[in-house]
């Protein structure tokens, strides 16, 4: 019989490993739309308004 703890411990290993793959899969599609498009964006560095001066 497995006790109450053991149980427990065994879920949380489950779901772990469900999480791991679950993020897993998703870099893989991420990387792959990634590769599809080829990367067109541009790239522009974030500034920060309030440093703008104002007319």
């Amino acid at each position: 019989m497995i006790s109450n703890n053991e149980m427990i411990r065994i879920r949380r290993q489950m779901q772990r490993r469900i999480r791991d793959v679950v993020a897993e899969r998703r870099r893989a599609r991420q990387l792959e739309a990634h590769d599809r498009t080829g990367d067109r964006t541009e790239s522009r560095p974030i500034t920060d308004q309030s440093l703008t001066p104002t007319a």
